[in-house]
């Protein structure tokens, strides 16, 4: 008696076109941490407004490093995007100098945001406007050092061929969870070092 065998041309592996469970969950996992951010937020300028003038430790903050550091972490959002665009195309190549130039960039801005802490001339205890500083950029810190060993993890994995056109979702979770750390600093920035220039909490 003959055995007949139905085979399939190919083998769909999960879920395609970047959506999912797992992008459902990263989602929600990215809407818990803005609201956390945005609390912290929420306090500076709550506080800054219902306290008298001096609460604010630093009125003219250096803004040199601080939009260096701007312009370096929309650059590797960029360059994240174009390592996700070649996993998207099946362009091995383009996807790692994107996915590897994204988190040299990461790591460049983490060893600025390290120099700009040792030279603040107050601390996290020095009063709440400290607390609040070095909480929040600790904070994001900490998101960019996870962001960074996403990227240093889905550029090996990428390297050695396991995602494809068909099998992308936790390569773009990766790079979703980056863009966020890279819009949260941009609120980081203009909460911290542009509205003192405009004159909120002298």
């Amino acid at each position: 008696m003959e055995r007949i065998v139905s085979r399939p041309p190919s083998l769909q592996l999960g879920p395609v076109e970047g959506r999912g469970i797992g992008w459902n969950g990263m989602v929600c996992l990215v809407a818990a941490e803005a609201a956390l951010f945005a609390y912290l937020l929420f306090s500076y300028y709550y506080l800054g407004a219902v306290n008298p003038p001096g609460w604010l430790l630093e009125p003219h903050p250096k803004l040199g490093p601080a939009t260096f550091n701007t312009i370096i972490l929309l650059a590797s959002s960029g360059c994240a995007w174009w390592g996700e665009k070649g996993v998207k195309e099946d362009r091995r190549t383009n996807a790692l100098v994107g996915l590897g130039t994204a988190f040299v960039l990461g790591t460049i801005f983490a060893a600025i945001q390290v120099a700009e802490w040792k030279a603040k001339t107050f601390g996290i205890g020095t009063s709440s406007y400290g607390a609040l500083y070095f909480v929040t950029t600790g904070f994001h810190m900490t998101h960019v050092i996870v962001g960074l060993m996403i990227l240093l993890a889905l550029f090996g994995w990428v390297a050695s061929g396991m995602f494809s056109s068909l099998r992308m979702i936790p390569v773009s979770n990766g790079i979703v969870y980056w863009h966020f750390v890279d819009a949260v600093w941009l609120f980081v920035f203009a909460t911290y070092y542009i509205s003192p220039y405009l004159g909120f909490g002298r």
